[in-house]
């Protein structure tokens, strides 16, 4: 179960958004237990993309899990 203001890591790419897999975003509107408003910014504190996801797009961040920095350019270009 996902909560209002959850750190959650993406679990498939989503070009059009500029985002890929492992990405973190935070839970900002919670629509249903299973769709909600998933908030992605750049390290600079920027939004980067504000999308509409379903439980099953994204997990819980883990004990294992290695916070890494991209190039934006990467993703889009």
């Amino acid at each position: 179960m996902f909560k209002l203001l959850d750190t959650v890591v993406l679990k498939r790419d989503i070009p059009e958004s500029g985002l890929r897999r492992g990405d973190l975003g935070a839970i900002v509107e919670l629509h249903t237990p299973d769709a909600f408003e998933v908030e992605f910014v750049a390290a600079s504190g920027r939004t980067q993309a504000l999308v509409t996801l379903r439980a099953d797009d994204v997990r819980h961040v883990g004990d294992h899990d290695l916070i890494a920095v991209r190039s934006l350019e990467q993703a889009t270009g």
